[in-house]
């Protein structure tokens, strides 16, 4: 299956990222840390990797980021005063025009402008001041797997994080437990609605899951965070209701266990926890230990296992998700 082998490409893509984007991950780097803030422009799976940059970024760099409204810029033709941003867009086709609108407006606003691509000729990419190319090559499944961790992974770089060049072997191990997460989906059964629970650096992996449960194996899913969940949805669980959560060693460790102890004790709920926290007393699924920070790039390789698994279940073939095709452009 194409989704799978382009699943199983994750390491060497994540190695090829470590090898070849320093320098100019470096000079990403530079502009962040230079600029006030930091305003990002993404859809879809390219928008939770937004998500992941403004946890990693702000502690790592020290730099408040925001995620842009491109509809501002387009549709309403009011886009804000970006004085002291540095602008940057993050997509796999690089193609989307509303994307391609918030830069070519920074641009012109003078401000500094980034594209995190993985066609460096695309329109997007053309239109920055600096390019970080993905090295996922071309990926063929609508489902975007190996763009999204090498989105991370630069994301990561350009932040400086220490144990990158780590990420493809704990990938590799992660993919060799293929056969306890299928075991996991069997025990779960065939879904058809969920909510995905993450927070932290691990936000980003909670929608990018639910994303992934509805166009790979349509299931109704939603992504909240772990501590959002508790204020006001967790009034949703019922018996049975399948709860799938990303809970890292780290600092938001205990909470987020504590909450999940209790969507499965009072909410009844059929939670799974994909973690790298060994002993939980919930049903999980084990990856590799790896620093908080780093965490999503492996949590959400078992993920999209799961998911691929979870489409199997269900019957549906993930190659051909229902009106969707690989680019979408947006205006």
């Amino acid at each position: 299956m194409l989704l799978h082998d382009e699943i199983s490409e994750q390491p060497d893509v994540l190695a090829t990222v470590a090898e070849r984007n320093g320098a100019v991950c470096a000079d990403a780097s530079t502009i962040i840390s230079d600029a006030s803030n930091v305003v990002i422009a993404a859809r879809g799976t390219s928008d939770n990797a937004a998500r992941y940059a403004k946890y990693v970024w702000s502690t790592a760099l020290g730099t408040p980021v925001t995620l842009a409204a491109p509809s501002l810029y387009t549709r309403y033709q009011a886009p804000p005063d970006l004085a002291g941003s540095a602008v940057v867009a993050i997509s796999q086709s690089g193609q989307s025009p509303d994307l391609l609108a918030v830069v070519e407006e920074g641009r012109r606003q003078g401000r500094p402008t980034i594209a995190i691509v993985n066609d460096p000729e695309s329109p997007l990419a053309t239109a920055a001041d600096v390019v970080v190319p993905l090295h996922a090559g071309v990926e063929r499944s609508v489902a975007a797997t190996k763009s999204y961790t090498a989105s991370l992974a630069s994301v990561a770089m350009i932040a400086g994080l220490d144990g990158i060049a780590d990420l493809p072997d704990a990938v590799r191990r992660t993919l060799d437990g293929e056969a306890a997460i299928a075991a996991r989906v069997d025990a779960v059964g065939a879904v058809d609605r969920a909510v995905v629970l993450g927070r932290g650096y691990n936000h980003a992996t909670a929608f990018e899951w639910a994303l992934k449960l509805q166009e790979m194996a349509y299931v109704f899913a939603h992504g909240f965070s772990t501590a959002d969940f508790a204020h006001g949805p967790f009034a949703v669980l019922e018996p049975g209701l399948p709860v799938f959560a990303v809970v890292p060693q780290g600092a938001i460790t205990e909470d987020s266990l504590a909450i999940l102890r209790r969507a499965a004790d009072e909410g009844q709920a059929d939670v799974t926890v994909i973690t790298n926290v060994s002993g939980t007393d919930l049903p999980a699924i084990l990856t590799p230990e790896v620093p908080e920070a780093l965490s999503p790039i492996t949590f959400i390789v078992a993920a999209q296992l799961f998911t691929l698994h979870v489409a199997r279940v269900r019957g549906v073939d993930p190659e051909t998700p229902r009106g969707l095709s690989k680019v979408t452009k947006t205006a």
